[in-house]
């Protein structure tokens, strides 16, 4: 058994930060940001949090799918920005949308989230184990960026983005994922509940959340990993598909930096009009930036029955991952 994208949805947080408002809070400019990364603007959660926006998005797919949210089986949400700790995310999509007969868990995987949440999707739908599944890729990154930190601000949004998949027959593409834990410090937040943060909560007065508490990344590794390691990951998949290049209608990118879409494209040798990108108008929303990119495709048209499409997933772990699928 296969599973096939059936609906898709997203949903994006209404206030928007431009480069322009980020000029006044830090040392930069919309020039600078663009030439370095494509991002003009994002979009930033206000009262929205991660639990919502990824309701909202799920309730958007099963329109799009038209299908009931009982007929869900189960649900998997890729974020490392949830509301509360527990209970997880997919619980609370669970009751918000009424898939009264799902299961379903969250799984933390930063940017890769969303990919190695649809390569398990595959695997449980390949096993016969469910038939109908939503994955989720939500975030809340604003809270964990330094708004004084140039280097970062100026790269992340918020937002969801959903597709339901349904088991038809088929055998699955082979996925390719991995990690190297060696390089993990290149991309970090540290975890807000360890004795160092509660040692700062208890004498706070006059004092700055300390800066590890915010997402810290080694720009110049994280962009040399990403351009080296994308396009191995693509032709790895590839090859375990038994297609070239050349068989690929689209790849569907996380949306990360504008550059590192293009140099991509360019160790691929193909042409860059098959990478879509809209990163200039989110930037960076980590684990749900391809499901968002595929909702935003397949409702302007551009996704036709029978294209083949790569989906590539990278970041934090350090973890990178593709996957193969037939539209």
């Amino acid at each position: 058994m296969i599973g096939r994208i059936c609906g898709t949805g997203s949903y994006i947080p209404p206030k928007i930060l431009s480069n322009d408002d980020l000029s006044e809070m830090v040392e930069t400019n919309d020039e600078w940001i663009q030439e370095r990364t494509g991002v003009r603007r994002r979009h930033l959660a206000d009262k929205e949090t991660t639990s919502f926006m990824a309701s909202e998005a799920a309730k958007r797919a099963l329109e799009n799918a038209k299908i009931k949210p009982e007929e869900i089986d189960f649900i998997l949400v890729a974020s490392s920005t949830p509301d509360v700790l527990f209970p997880s995310v997919a619980c609370t999509v669970q009751e918000e949308i009424g898939a009264v007969n799902a299961a379903g868990y969250d799984m933390q995987a930063a940017c890769t989230g969303f990919v190695f949440g649809y390569q398990t999707a595959q695997a449980y739908i390949a096993a016969g184990i469910y038939r109908t599944i939503l994955v989720i890729g939500s975030e809340c990154i604003s809270s964990l960026v330094d708004w004084t930190d140039r280097g970062t601000c100026i790269l992340f949004g918020d937002g969801a983005g959903a597709v339901i998949l349904r088991a038809e027959e088929g055998t699955p593409y082979p996925p390719a994922a991995h990690l190297d834990g060696s390089r993990g410090e290149a991309l970090i937040c540290h975890n807000r509940c360890t004795a160092e943060f509660l040692e700062f909560l208890s004498d706070k007065e006059g004092k700055e959340i300390p800066k590890n508490f915010y997402i810290q990344m080694d720009g110049r590794a994280v962009f040399q990993f990403a351009v080296r390691s994308v396009p191995q990951v693509t032709e790895e998949v590839l090859e375990k598909a038994g297609l070239t290049v050349e068989d690929i209608d689209w790849f569907v990118l996380h949306q990360a930096n504008r550059r590192i879409v293009e140099a991509v494209a360019k160790r691929l040798k193909t042409d860059i009009g098959k990478f879509p990108m809209n990163l200039q108008e989110y930037g960076n929303t980590s684990s749900a930036s391809v499901p968002i990119l595929l909702d935003e495709m397949n409702r302007e048209g551009m996704l036709k029955r029978g294209q083949k499409i790569v989906l590539a997933g990278f970041g934090a772990g350090l973890a990178y991952g593709a996957s193969v699928l037939e539209w």
